[in-house]
């Protein structure tokens, strides 16, 4: 992608994938030459919908299911917004002065025990990593494929209210030498998912209420860096998509002896007993002992709410049905 003239800030251009072509309205894809000095904007810059504030577009702030920034255009409780990356960008012509990349690091990309680490966040990173750095100044624009991210709204909350969510990316990027001095570009892309109007209904959002428990419990307080992820897989669970998730936990002995020892499940769809499902217990923290059962999940991270542990709890004493089964209380 090229640009010639124009602010150093953005440069909007139109964006045709053959993802969007049908759509009624394209995502539009903005430029966005991350701020601080003009020398060092087109070190790396970042493609994405950006449209907020709307002369000067820096960041994406974007309502679920509107398709002129929300890439799946689908009121689902997930904004997916499409970024790529470019370095040594010709956007700006008039006032970058600098080319040549020594390095791309983008922030919590890294399952290195990072809270904030970002499975999504390391996709960007492996692409963008894939150049042949260093990038000398003479081959210009050269762009990653599009990454996914996606923001998920917090909720649906009792009463069936969601709230707003954001990410922020943040990626470092060093300069090769220049007249022996190297320079630094910081850039930043905050995406803002909102709700669309109306009562955000859990029906409409998940496919039953085992999608719920693993798109609102596990894939937000379990599946996480160092934890019950597909790298570390925590207590041999791995609770980062459902499939995965169910035939590991329903009606399987936990791998903690003393829980075992006791005749407890993982989950116990067997007697639909939450006395007798580890997870339950694990989630509420009424453990015999902390020194034999383990400390509460998520470990160093607040209490689950107890709207979502009543709902593990129902779906328990339904028998823990797969999707996309409904059970009474839990939508």
């Amino acid at each position: 992608m090229r640009g010639g003239t124009g602010s150093h800030a953005i440069l909007v251009v139109v964006w045709l994938a053959a993802a969007t072509v049908a759509r009624a309205q394209p995502l539009i894809t903005v430029t966005v030459g991350g701020g601080g000095s003009s020398r060092t904007d087109c070190l790396l810059v970042l493609r994405a919908s950006a449209n907020d504030p709307p002369d000067k577009p820096k960041r994406v702030t974007c309502t679920d299911g509107d398709r002129s920034c929300d890439n799946d255009g689908t009121v689902n409780g997930v904004c997916e917004f499409v970024v790529g990356a470019c370095a040594n960008s010709t956007f700006d012509q008039n006032h970058c002065t600098l080319a040549g990349v020594a390095s791309v690091t983008v922030e919590h990309a890294q399952d290195n025990g990072d809270p904030k680490f970002d499975t999504e966040f390391q996709a960007l990173q492996s692409r963008i990593s894939s150049f042949e750095f260093p990038i000398t100044p003479d081959m210009v624009d050269v762009c990653t494929t599009t990454t996914k991210v996606h923001v998920v709204l917090d909720g649906p909350l009792p009463g069936d209210v969601c709230k707003r969510a954001k990410k922020e990316i943040k990626i470092v990027t060093q300069s090769t030498f220049q007249q022996g001095k190297s320079y630094r570009d910081t850039d930043k892309l905050q995406l803002t998912c909102n709700p669309a109007p109306g009562p955000c209904d859990p029906t409409k959002l998940f496919g039953g209420t085992f999608d719920r428990i693993q798109r609102q419990i596990f894939n937000q307080s379990c599946a996480l860096s160092h934890c019950h992820d597909s790298q570390t897989h925590a207590g041999d669970q791995i609770l980062d998509n459902a499939t995965t998730s169910y035939s590991q936990i329903v009606n399987h002995v936990p791998n903690n002896t003393a829980a075992a020892a006791l005749h407890w499940l993982r989950i116990d769809a067997l007697n639909a007993s939450p006395d007798t499902s580890f997870m339950y217990h694990k989630l509420t923290g009424d453990l015999p002992d902390k020194t034999t059962f383990g400390e509460r999940m998520p470990r160093g991270r607040p209490k689950l709410d107890q709207f979502l542990i009543d709902i593990l709890k129902l779906w328990i004493e339904a028998g823990a049905p797969q999707d996309p089964v409904w059970v009474p209380g839990t939508d």
